[in-house]
Order: C-alpha cells, then sequence, then structure tokens
C-alpha cells in the first residue's frame, strides 16, 4: 500500500442518552444498519465541532458530549472512531436525507438490532466509567486481543 491507501480517516459519533436511560440510534438509508449517529470528521473543525455537526446533521437535535466512551478502528477500512456519550440539549427530532428511521433503544435491546462492531459503541457508553474503551473490529464483528468481548471484561487505556 502507498500514499492514500495507507492513510486512515476519523469519526466521530454521538451515543445520545435520554432521561428515561434509552440511546437514540438511526437506521443509515445507505446500508439500512442501525448505528449512533455521526460521520467523518472535517479536517478543519474540532472534534467536539464534528461531533456536534454530525449528531444535528443526522437526528436534528443539538448535544452535549459528556465523555469519550470508546475509540474503534475499522481494520479493513482504515476509519478511526471516536465515540461519546451525549445528552441532548435542544433541537427536535428531523427526518433527513442520510436517515430513515429514529429508535430510542433500551440497553437490553441494541445487540438485537445492530451488528458487532456498532452495539459495542452503544454498551461502552452505558458501560463507561472512566477511561474510553479501545476496540478493533473488521466492519461488522470485533477482533478480540485476549480481553475483548462484547459481553464481558475489556481493556480500558
Amino acid at each position: 500500500m502507498t500514499g492514500e491507501d495507507m492513510r486512515h480517516s476519523v469519526s466521530v459519533a454521538g451515543v445520545v442518552i435520554d432521561d428515561d436511560d434509552r440511546a437514540l440510534v438511526i437506521r443509515r438509508r445507505d446500508n439500512a444498519h442501525w448505528e449512533p449517529p455521526g460521520g467523518i470528521l472535517e479536517r478543519d473543525e474540532t472534534i467536539t465541532e464534528g461531533l456536534i455537526r454530525e449528531v444535528r446533521e443526522e437526528t436534528g437535535l443539538l448535544v452535549e458530549p459528556i465523555a469519550l466512551t470508546g475509540v474503534y478502528k475499522n481494520l479493513s477500512r482504515g476509519i478511526v472512531a471516536l465515540v461519546f456519550r451525549c445528552r441532548a440539549v435542544g433541537g427536535i427530532l428531523t427526518e433527513n436525507a442520510e436517515v430513515t428511521e429514529f429508535r430510542w433503544v433500551r440497553e437490553s435491546d441494541v445487540k438485537a438490532i445492530m451488528s458487532e462492531a456498532y452495539a459495542v459503541r452503544v454498551l461502552d457508553a452505558y458501560r463507561s466509567s472512566g477511561a474510553p474503551f479501545v476496540r478493533d473490529h473488521d466492519g461488522v464483528r470485533l477482533i478480540a486481543s485476549g480481553k475483548e468481548s462484547l459481553a464481558g471484561p475489556v481493556s480500558h487505556v
């Protein structure tokens, strides 16, 4: 690999958790998958600006980041995702060109509707109590390093 093939892209996502302890997920129009709202960080914006912009574009909500809950690398595509637990501070859910549906889900329902690589982001946001989780995946499944598991103990930095 050379040049462009060796570069990473950085994405941001917000796991918005409401007062009833439910997380907001979106169904993406391009692949019909359920995921937390987010997208590619633009070169000229800060991480927080990109997070707020992406969540607003995909949901209509204005959010406040609470904590960085995980860093995830898609090894097959070279995408590093920074995922934050957030709370909504304004706006209303609004249909848009990127999303076909919104759903507020409980922690116990996450694995039933999302692939492992995205479910873990939501579950980590629920479980985070300090340092962010750091995980690798192939776009669908986690790639375990011996300590990492969707159901069990995971490594923190």
